[in-house]
């Protein structure tokens, strides 16, 4: 009674198109403009207020990153380019507790941001 009588596939959990990874650079992009804003600062509220929203951010860039890693990219993107995977390991820390989250340093940002794009060329490589 509660077999299902058609089994579907899918490879992605809503319809194809929707992945695109400048949504983890303009979150990363917010992260560096509030370090940079935290720097110009004297207020110590305005720079509380920095610093938590760029931890909320750079939370925001980790889960736009893992959605592409775990849901977009399949096992034959992973062979054609073997550095996917440190890649999106490197990029995911970078915006963790030990980068962006727990640092002002606008260099860290600015490595995240540099392996955004790094993914980024590999992702618009797969859609072509």
């Amino acid at each position: 009674m509660f077999t299902p009588k058609t089994t579907v596939y899918a490879h992605c959990d809503l319809p194809c198109g929707i992945y695109d990874p400048s949504q983890a650079k303009l979150e990363a992009q917010s992260v560096k403009a509030c370090m940079q804003k935290y720097a110009a600062s004297s207020d110590p509220d305005f720079k509380a207020r920095a610093v938590a929203i760029k931890e909320a951010r750079s939370n925001m860039v980790k889960e736009h990153l893992w959605v592409l890693w775990t849901d977009y990219f399949k096992p034959n993107h992973f062979e054609a380019y073997p550095n996917l995977h440190s890649l999106f390991n490197d990029a995911t820390k970078l915006a963790g507790a030990a980068g962006t989250k727990g640092t002002n340093d606008v260099e860290v940002a600015d490595k995240l941001l540099a392996k955004i794009d790094e993914i980024a060329e590999i992702f618009w490589a797969t859609k072509k």
